[in-house]
Order: C-alpha cells, then sequence, then structure tokens
C-alpha cells in the first residue's frame, strides 16, 4: 500500500525478537529494541541528528521448558537520559515468572511504571510471544515422547485456544487445535 500524500520520516522503531535452545537444556530469547530520529531532534540532554539513535535497548531473557524465567539481563545501550540505564538491575525481579496467562499482570506488578522502563517492558510482550513460538516444538516433542510410552495418557487442551479470535472455543481452528495431535500429518500454514 503506497501512500496517497507525500511524507516525511520522523521515527522509526525496531523491534527484533529472537529465539535460542542452549546446550543446557535453557532457552534464551533475546530482544532488540532500536529507536531512530529522522530529523534533528531536542531533548533536555542534548540533540538527536537525523537518523541518529534515540533508544538502544537490549534483554536477554533465559528460560526453562516449563517456560520459567530462570535470568535475565536488560541492557540500555544507548537511551536519552543518564537515569535510564539505572532500571536495568530491577528486571532482575521477572526471574521466576512463568510465561503463560497473567503474564502481563506480573509483569506491571513488578517493573511496571516509575519501577521500570516503558521500552524495556514493552518488549516484553513481544518476546513472550516469541518464546512460546520458540519452546512450541520442544513442547510438541515431550508431548509425543509422553503419548508414546503412556497409553492412557490424555493430551492437555492446546494452550492457544481462546486466545485470539482464530481460536475462538466454538471455532473450526479450535475444534481442529483440539483434535490434533503432535504426531499427525503435517500440512503447510
Amino acid at each position: 500500500m503506497s501512500p496517497s500524500t507525500k511524507r516525511r520520516l520522523l521515527h522509526t522503531r525496531q523491534v527484533v525478537c529472537t529465539g535460542f535452545e542452549r546446550e543446557d537444556g535453557l532457552f534464551d530469547i533475546e530482544g532488540r529494541l532500536l529507536d531512530t530520529k529522522g530529523v534533528a531532534t531536542d531533548f533536555p540532554y542534548g540533540t538527536i541528528p537525523a537518523e541518529g539513535v534515540l533508544h538502544y535497548m537490549r534483554i536477554i531473557m533465559t528460560l526453562d521448558q516449563d517456560m520459567i524465567i530462570r535470568q535475565f539481563k536488560a541492557i540500555s545501550e544507548q537511551a536519552p537520559t543518564p537515569a535510564c540505564s539505572q532500571i536495568d538491575r530491577a528486571y532482575g525481579a521477572l526471574v521466576g515468572l512463568r510465561i503463560g496467562p497473567g503474564f502481563k499482570k506480573h509483569v506491571a506488578e513488578r517493573v511496571g511504571g516509575v519501577k521500570g522502563c516503558t521500552h524495556l517492558t514493552e518488549m516484553l510482550g513481544p518476546m513472550a510471544t516469541t518464546a512460546i513460538q520458540t519452546l512450541a516444538p520442544v513442547i510438541q516433542q515431550r508431548l509425543r515422547q509422553r503419548a508414546a510410552s503412556d497409553p492412557d495418557f490424555q493430551m492437555p487442551r492446546h494452550w492457544v485456544i481462546g486466545t485470539c479470535h482464530a481460536y475462538h472455543p466454538e471455532g473450526d481452528a479450535a475444534r481442529r487445535a483440539s483434535e490434533w495431535r503432535p504426531d499427525d500429518a503435517a500440512t503447510d500454514v
């Protein structure tokens, strides 16, 4: 879709999240946030030149197979005030949280508002989704192994049911997810 009116770039925000499996059985979810200015912009602590960096922040969140945060490191490499990087250590309060229902609420309780950084905290939403996507094949493998070794094993309700419009509990996608088993033949999405 091309714009119908001439435009001038003022700001770009890029958030990139990546999931890794570690040799020790844990998983690293890395998030990077980069804000750049399209035009020179004055701030109380100086001027950000055109194409200059306003924010460059990183998070490395280490999880176990149960989606529990085991380590958490926040790094504010570039920020508009000297105080910004002073809050990085506060994110250690997230160690022990499980990514799943209620995660955003628990994050807000621990690092919301003045207890954290708006940008680091906002990055946790896409990082949580990245964690789920990263660990999905591992969880599927674990379910496959359990089903193969235990004939009485009942597959749990698929986690995706009820999470969005497409997976409405009475919809076709939810029905398929409920009936699906990890060893079923895959089809392209």
